[in-house]
């Protein structure tokens, strides 16, 4: 028998340190039901009712569950490799998505590195949003497909050999990918592509019509082609820093949108940053774009990352780049086809050269990195894993926050951030020791 609303178990989390609107709250109480999360008032006086479950944080951080937007794989497996059979590759994701639960990633949207159309007709489908589970894994955000209308001069380790420009507009689109990039954020949330690539700024206002999130990235695009792409409706750059013009104080790139203040107000606000003290405007919308950060030390400078985030606090996203080798030793892993290899330091690199390819840092780490390298609050290095990317997705209303109406998906941490405890909608997931 299915419960009913009114039946149906009542959680309640006690001794907890909550976070709520953007500071640290004491001695409150967060209620769950149905994997949701709820407001007691609606108990007290609708459903005449207190809390069938208690359980006792015992003084741990109580935050949302971690999402990363840009994750290329783990644990052997890469999402862009599409041998073997439906129910293997369907088999292979599940894997990613059971183990990333380990690092309090809830939710995260795969990544497809440049691929032939045949790949994406294949991968695609069974990468379209599905809800986590606690035993079955983290919840899939639709896909995050990055090239193949990027820049061959800012490769990085993809296969430039199927790189393809927008010369035929949208229709270049929908042939590279095929049906799935039909059905919108459906099957792919966020699609990273170079602006100065022909053809491509005048799709961006296309995809973003299909709820599409468009990021800049893998591009050499000038400071005055970047800005065009924002006032398009490109509200993402994929790994500041990375596979993109260095900064130059007469013509900074794409990190120099960072410093832009005459970029048009959002006509979105959902997809855009919170203002901040280094806003254009202080009551509006941020119109600068969110950008990810690769936070393990090695592919941005930890100077870096805080000259990023003073430039632009509220719209910082990290992400990990994370590939197959997730989760694995050093070793020689793929990569849309291509070997890669992971050093001691866990930097991957594309075999024989001093190319990084990704990195094999996970999610909760992250956070732990960005809160040393840049000695922001516990609040601002969670945000940047939790409400920002649930911004950049347009989801804020059900993932980032402990919100009454939010999925109830929840990290139990410790002072230092590492994780105690995860929850996904409401179900306990069970955690290994030695993850």
């Amino acid at each position: 028998m299915v419960a009913t609303a009114s039946s149906s178990k009542i959680s309640k989390i006690v001794n907890a340190r909550l976070l709520l609107d953007h500071k640290i709250v004491q001695d409150s109480y967060l209620w769950f039901q149905d994997g949701k999360i709820i407001h007691p008032q609606n108990l007290f006086f609708d459903q005449h009712r207190d809390a069938d479950e208690i359980i006792d944080a015992k003084g741990a951080l109580v935050v949302p569950g971690y999402l990363d937007i840009q994750i290329n794989g783990g644990y052997g497996i890469d999402f862009a490799d599409n041998e073997g059979s439906l129910e293997k590759i369907q088999d292979d994701i599940n894997t990613v998505a059971k183990g990333l639960l380990q690092y309090g990633c809830t939710a995260f949207c795969p990544t497809v590195v440049s691929s032939a159309p045949e790949v994406y007709n294949k991968v695609l489908p069974l990468l379209n949003k599905r809800k986590g589970d606690a035993k079955k894994g983290s919840e899939i955000l639709g896909a995050h497909i990055e090239g193949p209308f990027i820049s061959h001069e800012k490769k990085g380790a993809h296969n430039q050999a199927i790189f393809r420009t927008g010369k035929n507009g949208i229709c270049e689109f929908d042939e590279a990918y095929g049906p799935e990039l039909m059905k919108g954020s459906e099957a792919v949330s966020i699609i990273t592509v170079a602006p100065e690539i022909e053809g491509v700024i005048d799709v961006i206002p296309e995809l973003a019509k299909r709820d599409i999130c468009v990021s800049i990235g893998h591009s050499a695009a000038t400071i005055s082609e970047a800005e065009t792409a924002v006032t398009k409706g490109a509200t993402l750059i994929t790994h500041l820093f990375n596979a993109m013009l260095p900064f130059h104080h007469r013509d900074p790139g794409m990190i120099g949108v960072l410093g832009a203040v005459d970029l048009p107000v959002p006509e979105d606000p959902l997809r855009h940053p919170a203002a901040s003290n280094t806003s254009p405007y202080r009551n509006k919308p941020d119109p600068r774009p969110f950008y990810g950060l690769i936070v393990d030390g090695v592919h941005v400078h930890p100077n870096s990352v805080r000259i990023a985030y003073y430039a632009h606090p509220k719209g910082c996203v990290l992400v990990t780049d994370a590939l197959s080798a997730l989760g694995l030793p050093r070793g020689v892993y793929s990569l849309g086809g291509r070997d890669v290899e992971v050093d001691d330091n866990g930097a991957a690199y594309i075999k024989g050269t001093n190319t990084l390819a990704g990195s094999t840092i996970t999610i909760d780490q992250s956070v732990r990195n960005f809160r040393n390298f840049t000695k922001c609050t516990m609040v601002e290095a969670i945000e940047a894993a939790t409400l920002h990317p649930a911004q950049v997705l347009g989801i804020s209303d059900r993932k980032g926050t402990l919100n009454p109406g939010g999925d109830a998906d929840l990290l139990f941490l410790n002072d230092d951030l590492e994780i105690q405890r995860v929850f996904v909608y409401g179900e306990e997931v069970e955690l290994h020791k030695n993850k």
